[in-house]
């Protein structure tokens, strides 16, 4: 995966040695760290965004302070500037905060890790998915990879009992088991929603809202309806704020506020966010700055490793833990074909990336191997 060009990171080296001579033995004044991270996060992000359809709003967390960077265009035409108060449809990214709501869940005694999700969506009765737990469909490990998950993408979309049906007659390949295996599933988060509302008695969209939103401050955080059209359904000002999407080749596909989802029923199409509330989320997973210990301690557990993949590579609940050339990684991409979506923390050094564009296939891999590595480093000498 670490393709990104080499005069890249030589740049952010030559950065380095401008700003800071002295790197590892004293901590740089504070206009001169500021410009070093402005110049990192540049060096890696604007020539990505260069040239290509849409824009990104990036965000960087580091000794406790955020900085906003902004490329490109929310939408071409009307050559509106992408801002911090841009509206992402910010795709899988969505999944930290299930997991946030399962984890708050086992920690406040409503529900356990081990529970049959049949538990609580009784209608499971298939003998492959009465098997299956909340933990397991949180991490990942539950085996199950249907039509929707993967391509050649279906030409229909499904209903809940369409949806219920097809979860009732999976079967494996053979040799896969609940819980030993990490098989990447969207369709286990859609159960986890259905499973969770079930639970509470409440839209998906409420509880994250009151569980984790409002507890945060988060004011621009919205998980909205799909409208006939496919459009999230969403106040007037809200819909001024949301940009255009498009694909890696610059066509714009769907309108602003398009949702895209294979089930039609509520609470799964995808949320919606900007750049300054995801920041306010990113820095609480990082700095623990949460009135409700629970909430904090519920941040912290959805980062831990719960399954072993490789010497490099664990599954979280929702979060991947990545080994980076000696960085422990935590972090979470999205993507669809006209958004694209990263939240990248290294909790060791209290650093944190994220990215929003409003076009398909933005490499955020860059973060991953390039900014956070490079922001770790400073940190770790600035201590």
């Amino acid at each position: 995966m670490r393709w990104w060009p080499c005069i890249a990171y030589a740049a952010v080296l030559a950065v380095l040695f401008v700003f800071l001579p002295g790197l590892a033995q004293a901590p740089a004044a504070a206009p001169a760290l500021d410009a070093l991270i402005e110049a990192i996060v540049a060096s890696n992000l604007a020539p990505a965004t260069a040239d290509h359809p849409g824009g990104l709003a990036a965000a960087a967390y580091f000794a406790g302070q955020i900085r906003f960077f902004n490329y490109g265009l929310a939408d071409q035409t009307a050559k509106r500037a992408i801002t911090p108060d841009s509206l992402f449809n910010v795709a899988s990214v969505r999944k930290v905060f299930e997991a946030t709501l399962v984890a708050l869940g086992t920690l406040r005694g409503e529900l356990g890790l081990d529970d049959a999700v049949s538990k609580y969506v009784p209608e499971l009765h298939g003998d492959y998915i009465s098997r299956v737990t909340i933990g397991e469909l949180v991490t990942h490990t539950s085996g199950l990879l249907l039509a929707t998950d993967h391509p050649p993408w279906p030409d229909e979309s499904y209903s809940r009992a369409e949806f219920i049906s097809m979860l009732n007659a999976w079967t494996p390949h053979a040799g896969e088991q609940p819980g030993k295996q990490r098989i990447y599933t969207h369709a286990g988060y859609v159960l986890l929603q259905l499973a969770l509302e079930r639970r509470y008695g409440r839209p998906i969209g409420e509880l994250i809202e009151s569980r984790i939103l409002k507890p945060l401050g988060m004011n621009s955080t919205l998980v909205p309806e799909r409208g006939p059209d496919n459009r999230a359904v969403m106040s007037a000002e809200f819909m001024q704020r949301v940009v255009q999407g498009y694909s890696d080749q610059g066509m714009a596909i769907g309108p602003p506020g398009n949702q895209q989802s294979y089930y039609v029923f509520t609470g799964t199409g995808q949320m919606f966010s900007t750049a300054r509330d995801l920041a306010i989320f990113m820095a609480a997973c990082l700095d623990g700055e949460v009135a409700d210990p629970q909430l904090h301690e519920a941040l912290q557990m959805t980062q831990r490793e719960m399954f072993h993949v490789s010497q490099v590579y664990g599954q979280a609940m929702a979060w991947e833990n990545i080994d980076v050339d000696g960085v422990g990684v935590v972090d979470k991409p999205g993507g669809l074909n006209n958004a694209s979506a990263y939240i990248g923390l290294v909790p060791a050094r209290k650093v944190g990336v994220l990215l929003l564009a409003n076009r398909a296939e933005f490499p955020h891999e860059i973060a991953r191997y390039r900014v956070l590595p490079a922001l770790s480093r400073i940190a770790g000498a600035d201590r």
